[in-house]
């Protein structure tokens, strides 16, 4: 997996300071993207153990409230797969830090797979970690962004259709519930 780039002092992608890590590959290809050179999977430097190293230093302050993922798209199989061992020690290293990450696809259709889509697709980027993946996050933020739907008045999303999930009590209850505090 490649990263377009990391930002340690991010104030705009989640409640409080965090670390932000920007992976590369996305096949949505959103309308007035933010970041369209993340949809490259080439884009950017190699995810390798010194950079995990390095995002894992950058989250032991105490005012660093935890770490965030966006893209690109970190749901896609290959870079779940990619992120799934170092969310591993990231919450066995913090675990009183928050995990976010930012989707374009939909946790019941595309990440589950336990409904279809408008196009009649299930689990289009499921695979065999996603389970572990979803189970290690306590925000999703699900949907493609959507530009005719852009609000900037919404809290850490850009388009209306856009989910703030609770993934601890989604997980728990197998089906998607939204996190109150940001309604």
């Amino acid at each position: 997996m490649n990263y377009g780039s990391i930002k340690k002092t991010d104030i705009a992608n989640g409640v409080g300071v965090r670390v932000s890590l920007f992976v590369s590959g996305c096949t949505h290809h959103c309308k007035e993207c933010f970041n369209p050179e993340t949809w490259n999977f080439e884009y950017g430097e190699a995810f390798t153990e010194e950079v995990e190293e390095e995002l894992l230093a950058a989250l032991k302050p105490g005012h660093i409230h935890g770490l965030t993922l966006l893209g690109g798209e970190p749901m896609e199989p290959d870079n779940q797969r990619a992120l799934v061992p170092f969310l591993r020690k990231v919450k066995e290293q913090f675990p009183n830090k928050t995990i976010w990450c930012y989707t374009g696809y939909t946790l019941e259709s595309d990440l589950w797979g336990i409904v279809a889509d408008d196009l009649g697709r299930r689990g289009r980027a499921r695979c065999e970690v996603t389970d572990e993946f979803l189970g290690m996050l306590d925000i999703l933020v699900d949907g493609e962004f959507i530009i005719e739907q852009k609000d900037i008045r919404l809290k850490f999303r850009g388009s209306s259709n856009q989910r703030i999930l609770d993934m601890k009590e989604s997980v728990k209850g197998k089906k998607a519930v939204l996190a109150e505090e940001f309604l």
